[in-house]
Formats: structure tokens, C-alpha cells, sequence
């Protein structure tokens, strides 16, 4: 049987392939952490400054819908797993075909939630920088705090919707047959980015929506 991989001339063989991709993989991973840790890193000095002021601030986020995108992205990687399982095991093509459809659904509703949220807090007057204009809490620390929010938020939506694409891409091998137990590389390679956009929500929760306590 053909390999369903396509060998590029600079490879001798599929695997060797294989292994130069997932390097380049882990090393776009590598300075998306780096990028992130710096914001990370960027919170922690402004939440030293500002003390309680980003406790008060993080009470005007939607701990509800912030709580819902979680369980939301961790139920989008237990899918892409059991997509990755089902590859490898030779499972039927059709239930690939679900547990990648459910994965981009989810993605979308998530988008939905932080979209929802943003319109909630336009209407209170709270937006990023110069523009913010919450009338009970005008201090320089919540604007700061606001600030921050929109910007890692606004990242992790990017590259949110970046996953959707993957996804979305991978649905289309999948119904031409192109992912199998002998080459499934695209699948194993997005699924490594889902999980990191996931892994960087779990920092941002407890960030933005649960510091109020």
C-alpha cells in the first residue's frame, strides 16, 4: 500500500519528514510560550502595583461565561485526543469526521461566549487604554487591568480562530481519506497547537475572572 503521506524532495523518506516537522512544531511552540510568558510576566509586575485594584477590577468580568469557555476548550481537547486515538487505531473515517466537527464547533461557540462578553462590557463603558470609561471604577489600576485583558484575550481569540482553521483543514483530509494509522502527521501536529491555545485559557482563567475573591 502507498504511503498517504507526500515525501517532499528535500526528505528521504516519509519519516525523516515526519521528525523535521514536529521539530518545527515544538520550536513554534517554543517562542509562543516565550511571547506569552512575557505578558504573563507583564500581569504579575502590573497586579504588584495595582494591589486590590485588579481584585475589584476582575469582579466586572463574566465569571459564568469565563467559567463555561473552560470547560468549553477542555472538552475540545478530549476530542481532538479521542480524534488522535481513533487515527491511530484505524477507527471508522465517519467518527473522525464527528470528533473534528465537534472540536471546530466548540471552537466557534467559544469565539461566540468571548464576543458575548465583549458586548457586555462595551455597554458598561469598559474598554481598553484611553477609550475606558467605567464610571465606578475610574482608577488608573482598572484601566490597566482592562487593558491587559483585552489584549491577552484578543491573542488567545486569534489564535483560537487560527485553531479553527487547522481544524477545519484537517476535516477536509479526513473526508479524502488522507488521514490513516500510517500518516496522520497534520492531525498529530495541530493537535499539539489546540492543546498549548488550550493550556494558555487555564492561565488566563484564574487571571481575569477569578482574582475578584
Amino acid at each position: 500500500m502507498a504511503e498517504a503521506g507526500h515525501v517532499h524532495v528535500q526528505y528521504q523518506d516519509l519519516e525523516q519528514q515526519t521528525r523535521a516537522a514536529e521539530l518545527g512544531m515544538w520550536v513554534f511552540m517554543a517562542s509562543e510560550v516565550l511571547f506569552f510568558s512575557g505578558l504573563f510576566a507583564l500581569f504579575l509586575a502590573y497586579r504588584f502595583e495595582y494591589g486590590d485594584l485588579f481584585r475589584v477590577a476582575a469582579r466586572h468580568t463574566n465569571l459564568a461565561l469565563g467559567t463555561a469557555n473552560t470547560y468549553i476548550l477542555l472538552t475540545s481537547s478530549l476530542l481532538v485526543v479521542l480524534a488522535i486515538h481513533v487515527v491511530r487505531t484505524g477507527g471508522p473515517p465517519r467518527v473522525l469526521e464527528w470528533l473534528l466537527g465537534g472540536t471546530i464547533a466548540l471552537g466557534v461557540v467559544f469565539l461566540g461566549l468571548k464576543l458575548l462578553e465583549y458586548v457586555q462590557h462595551f455597554h458598561e463603558g469598559i474598554y481598553p487604554g484611553p477609550f475606558y470609561a467605567l464610571p465606578e471604577l475610574p482608577e488608573q489600576g482598572a484601566r490597566v487591568f482592562f487593558t491587559l485583558y483585552y489584549l491577552m484575550t484578543g491573542l488567545h481569540a486569534i489564535h483560537v480562530t487560527a485553531g479553527i482553521v487547522m481544524m477545519t483543514w484537517l476535516l477536509s483530509l479526513a473526508r479524502r481519506g488522507r488521514l490513516t494509522a500510517e500518516y496522520h502527521t497534520p492531525l498529530e501536529l495541530c493537535g499539539i497547537y489546540w492543546h498549548f491555545v488550550d493550556i494558555i485559557w487555564v492561565f488566563l482563567w484564574p487571571m481575569f475572572y477569578l482574582l475578584r475573591t
